[in-house]
Formats: structure tokens, C-alpha cells, sequence
């Protein structure tokens, strides 16, 4: 099992704001490119689709109200779980320290070639959030 963190990234929104935006898996539909949208379908538990001929499917495994979010593959090509973590920043309590913790069944060639752009996208995923609590979710 190959396990990577993503880095932390402090989004400038209470810890229970962000959870309660990400808690429905219909709000991920919304974040998708319009021109991949069309072939992704979610509802509150689960977010299913095809992206350059590739199934994939996401279901929440498991929710704690305001600090916790599990996710994990659905129909996906790939076995994993993954850890969103919604934790009071030490420096401002009305803001988030927000991380990701992903754990994936990779083979040796699959980490060779996968491993860095996984921590890439990890990291990509916290530094938009970041970067858009300046704005609206």
C-alpha cells in the first residue's frame, strides 16, 4: 500500500464551513469542467464517471461531523482510500488546517509512474482550496 500526504494548506473558511461543503458528493459535479460533467453523475454518497475513456467511481466510507471525511473507490481501476481532514488551524481557530492523506494499492510500475503525479494532484487539490476561500465555494 502506498501511502501519501498531501501538504497542509490553510483555507481561510471554519473548519465546519469547508466539511459542509464537501459533505454531499453532488457538490463535487459542480467543480467539474462543463465539458466532463456531462458524463459524471453523483449524489450525496457516491460520484461516478468517465474521464478520457477511464471509469472512475468515489463513495464516502465514512463522515465526522466537521474534522473528517473518508472516501473511497468505487467501481475505480484503482483501490484506495482517502482522508480529507478539516483540523482547527493553530494559528486562527476560524480558519482550517486542510490536508489530504490518500492511501493506494500501487504496484512497483504503477508508483513509477503514477506516485509523483498523485502527490502533484494531492498538493494542486489543497492549494485551490486555498486559494478560492478568498472567494465563494
Amino acid at each position: 500500500m502506498t501511502v501519501i500526504n498531501s501538504k497542509h494548506g490553510t483555507v481561510s473558511r471554519q473548519p465546519y464551513e469547508l466539511y459542509m461543503s464537501m459533505v454531499d458528493m453532488s457538490n463535487f459535479k459542480a467543480m467539474i469542467p462543463p465539458d466532463k460533467a456531462a458524463s459524471v453523475e453523483a449524489d450525496y454518497d457516491t460520484l461516478r464517471g468517465v474521464i478520457q475513456g477511464v471509469n472512475f467511481g468515489v463513495k464516502i466510507l465514512n463522515r465526522v461531523p466537521y474534522s473528517l471525511i473518508e472516501l473511497v473507490d468505487y467501481d475505480a481501476p484503482l483501490a484506495f482510500h482517502a482522508e480529507l481532514h478539516f483540523d482547527p488551524s493553530p494559528a486562527d481557530p476560524y480558519k482550517t488546517d486542510f490536508w489530504i492523506k490518500l492511501e493506494a494499492d500501487l504496484n512497483v510500475m504503477m508508483k513509477m509512474l503514477i506516485g509523483s503525479k498523485l502527490q502533484s494532484a494531492l498538493d494542486q487539490v489543497v492549494d485551490g482550496l486555498v486559494n478560492a476561500s478568498n472567494g465563494k465555494f
